[in-house]
């Protein structure tokens, strides 16, 4: 893997049976980058992040995440990920400070580093005042933002993001890329699923897979400039009509 690589997939293949979910997809991610990876529902996107998180074996292929072998260093690659699930991942019967809590343990923070990023946290998301109120009873775009916030709470290498802003108003997607910004420039790459076509102007790079291949991988500017349109929806409406 060369040396800004933190992610490198070659070959990477997903059999069930005889359907190919995700089929031999090539290709490697920057240190620092924000990559978008795009497709519609079925295109074999979430398939694809399950074997990069280590939740789900390859059948075929080779790749690489954060330095590890998906085949082999499944738990190393956890450890040194950040990961926000489409649906709501912290627990609505805690409070914003006891899921920080619980969740800087299982990253295997020290009681002190939990402090530390707790203050930290709620300060910079303005959360004083909720604090010590259930999860559950918070906003949606609070509770995303919440959600984002925790998974960086290791200072992980590489943070998944699969559909963050999924239901937000516009408001709280505009505050949500600014967090992803801010992390991408303290050097955490930043690998985002999203449906908003809009969002993939905000990538570094993006990908889009259609029927488990990939289709199209490059700059957003790049890639409306080789398709001849003017947004990127464009790009995916002529990939995804062949």
């Amino acid at each position: 893997m060369k040396n800004n690589n933190v992610i490198h997939i070659e070959g990477l293949t997903k059999m069930f049976g005889d359907f190919a979910a995700v089929n031999a997809i090539t290709f490697e991610v920057e240190k620092g980058e924000i990559f978008g990876f795009l497709g519609a529902n079925g295109a074999g996107k979430t398939t694809a992040m399950k074997m990069l998180i280590g939740i789900s074996k390859p059948t075929s292929g080779d790749a690489k995440v954060a330095g590890f072998d998906v085949f082999t260093n499944a738990e190393d690659i956890k450890k040194n990920i950040g990961y926000m699930s489409q649906k709501f991942a912290l627990y609505d019967d805690l409070t914003v400070k006891e899921n920080i809590t619980f969740f800087g343990g299982i990253y295997g923070l020290s009681r002190q580093r939990i402090k530390e990023k707790s203050a930290v946290l709620i300060e910079e998301l303005r959360l004083e005042d909720v604090a010590n109120k259930l999860v559950g009873s918070l906003p949606l775009g609070w509770k995303q933002k919440l959600s984002f916030s925790v998974s960086l709470l290791h200072d992980p290498k590489i943070v998944f993001l699969d559909e963050p802003t999924g239901g937000v108003d516009p408001i709280t997607r505009r505050q949500f890329w600014e967090m992803i910004y801010k992390a991408a420039n303290q050097g955490t790459t930043v690998f985002v699923t999203t449906h908003y076509m809009d969002e993939a102007e905000y990538c570094d790079r993006v990908s889009i897979m259609v029927n488990g291949k990939i289709e199209a991988l490059d700059t957003p500017k790049k890639l409306k400039e080789q398709f001849k349109v003017d947004n990127m929806n464009d790009v995916f409406l002529k990939l995804a009509r062949g």
